[in-house]
């Protein structure tokens, strides 16, 4: 891969070197061909399949927003859940998951931590917004409240600019 790179590096300059012949003198400067140093690379189009998904997720989004109304105006406004303490462990333990996965990942220089990073900071803002909402009020809506801007949110953020940093950079 470096050989390739240092390849094309050696043709760039070669292109860019004038002999003392090609060179008559100053009025032959407008005549002269302008050589960029970096050719902008274009953007690739998505391939077919890719677009239709990306479309199909288009219009799966805009057909929840019916259905957003139809929760907000029908769903009680208290509910028992029977594996309440399952479902708060199993998001915490994907948190702690995916923290260590992003850690080590990031560690190593590997690109995949952008993956795992925005996974995790997708859990910590979900984490963030449910501990808030459904806390009890007093006590268990401060500790919440403290727990979402002290910890959750904070990595959250952490998290998505390691993604969006690993992302914005040249493979």
């Amino acid at each position: 891969m470096k050989g390739t790179a240092d390849g094309e590096r050696a043709k760039r300059m070669r292109q860019l070197a004038l002999c003392d012949e090609e060179v008559a003198g100053p009025e032959d400067f407008g005549r002269a061909e302008v050589i960029p140093l970096r050719e902008e690379a274009e953007e690739p189009r998505p391939a077919r399949g890719m677009r239709r998904a990306g479309w199909l997720l288009v219009a799966c989004g805009l057909a929840l927003l019916p259905w957003l109304y139809v929760l907000a105006t029908g769903l009680p406004a208290t509910a028992t859940a029977a594996h309440w303490p399952v479902a708060w462990v199993g998001l915490d333990a994907l948190e702690a998951l995916g923290l260590i996965a992003t850690g080590l990942l990031a560690a190593r220089s590997d690109r995949r931590h952008a993956l795992a990073a925005a996974a995790t900071a997708t859990l910590l803002a979900v984490d963030a917004w449910f501990d808030t909402t459904t806390a009890a009020p007093g006590g268990d809506f401060a500790t919440a409240v403290a727990m979402a801007l002290g910890a959750e949110l904070p990595l959250a953020a952490l998290c998505g600019r390691l993604a969006l940093r690993a992302l914005s950079r040249p493979a």
